[in-house]
């Protein structure tokens, strides 16, 4: 930690309570619905949040721009300029009736880190930038880290096309309409280049409930699951009386229900063979203006996100889902039309890095262990950008992506300590 001693990096930290707690309550008024907290991306929630970041950047004395995804950055200049810079965030989005931590807790922890080491009179070498990354959530429009891979270049241009789910304006006017630029990003224009980052670090609350079965406040990331996807897929028979004798139908309803059981033995088995991996059916219904009790269900609509640690595992549970599909087709007479694809890369968490954040722990005496996350996180877009990557997730009892996400302060700035530790030793 340079000339800072651990003591004095925590003293700092824990100076911050208050203005972390305040940020936190300032965040959750962001919020567009009653029933918990609902940012929406590019919207008028995530407006809101980030207007509150640009403000109390301000009065930090940071320096503030954005770019043409409208993501928000804020820089403590070093005094050597041209040096790789370091980026501490995550996204201020929700999902619809989420909770005030997710994604929130890594802005904050970045805004907590500086606030801590300006008044402990650090001066940077080298550039440190807390980021407010945009549309996260992948709900709103069914793609992945748009707001990071915005920032480095990597969106594919026709996501811009994209309907959020609600209000059915595409991805490119709900982004000029909240101050960004989406002609520029159509002709390839980005924000951030991956050689002039020197590391992408990302707080998080974790999102099942490990580091409470661990009795740890704090862990360091060991890996980022990819993902393949499928939002809006369906599974086609033929509506039917009631009364039809089982020979004759093409159940669409049956057909899902032998997929999901399917899908879960799969999912046991490797998980029997030690292979980490998730699989969820997020909507999983009939349609709702023509079935009924007395109606043999002839569409079924469904969603399928498949995510594991390594592209290899991946690319084999696909092919095993096909297997899967085309034998269902064949005993319910019925046709899977699985619609677009979308999918997302592993992120590879930087060793180095990883190794140097449980040593700054250590030396702060706080107990922290390493856990893999189960989810995506913005922090993946920047490792398969080629960016340094590491992340710190702080403990919750109550999962995530719901309104009782719950993270004790205490814990929250266990993580803040670390981070400011790890800045101290790599931005002096």
């Amino acid at each position: 930690m340079g000339t800072i001693t651990a003591d004095a990096i925590k003293t700092a930290i824990a100076a911050e309570r208050a203005h972390a707690e305040a940020l936190f309550d300032q965040l959750a008024q962001c919020s567009q619905r009653q029933r918990g907290i609902t940012r929406d991306t590019y919207g008028a929630g995530e407006n809101a949040a980030h207007d509150l970041f640009r403000a109390h950047c301000t009065g930090l004395g940071l320096a503030i721009e954005s770019d043409a995804a409208a993501n928000t950055y804020a820089t403590w200049p070093g005094s050597d300029r041209g040096l790789p810079r370091i980026i501490v965030g995550s996204h201020l989005d929700s999902v619809p009736h989420g909770g005030n931590f997710d994604g929130a807790a890594g802005v904050i922890a970045g805004l907590v880190a500086v606030s801590a080491l300006r008044r402990l009179g650090f001066e940077p070498r080298r550039d440190i930038i807390v980021m407010a990354i945009r549309a996260e959530e992948s709900v709103w429009f069914q793609v992945s880290y748009i707001g990071s891979r915005s920032a480095l270049g990597t969106l594919p241009p026709n996501v811009l096309d994209a309907p959020r789910i609600d209000t059915g304006r595409t991805l490119g006017e709900h982004i000029a309409a909240s101050g960004g630029d989406p002609d520029a990003m159509r002709e390839g224009r980005h924000a951030l280049v991956p050689s002039s980052i020197r590391a992408f670090l990302e707080v998080h609350i974790e999102q099942a409930p490990s580091l409470v079965e661990l009795d740890r406040p704090i862990a360091v990331c060991s890996g980022i699951p990819g993902n393949f996807r499928y939002p809006d897929a369906r599974i086609l028979g033929r509506y039917d009386h009631v009364g039809t004798p089982r020979r004759f139908r093409r159940d669409a309803a049956t057909a899902a229900a032998a997929f999901a059981v399917a899908l879960d033995r799969l999912w046991e088995e490797r998980e029997a063979a030690g292979i980490a991996m998730a699989a969820t059916l997020g909507r999983f219904h009939t349609d709702a203006t023509t079935h009924g009790l007395t109606t043999v269900a002839g569409e079924f609509r469904f969603s399928l996100d498949v995510r594991a640690y390594d592209a290899a595992v991946l690319a084999g549970l696909e092919a095993d889902l096909q297997s899967i599909i085309r034998e269902i087709e064949a005993r319910y007479r019925v046709q899977f039309d699985l619609g677009k694809r979308a999918s997302a890369e592993v992120g590879v968490v930087c060793p180095t890095i990883l190794s140097e954040l449980e040593q700054a722990a250590a030396r702060l005496h706080i107990p922290a262990t390493r856990i893999a996350s189960p989810a995506s996180h913005d922090a993946a877009a920047f490792a398969s950008a080629g960016v340094p990557t590491a992340m710190i997730f702080v403990r919750n009892e109550n999962g995530s992506h719901n309104p009782d996400e719950h993270m004790e302060i205490g814990d929250f700035l266990e993580a803040c300590a670390v981070l400011a530790a790890w800045i101290a030793d790599h931005a002096a």
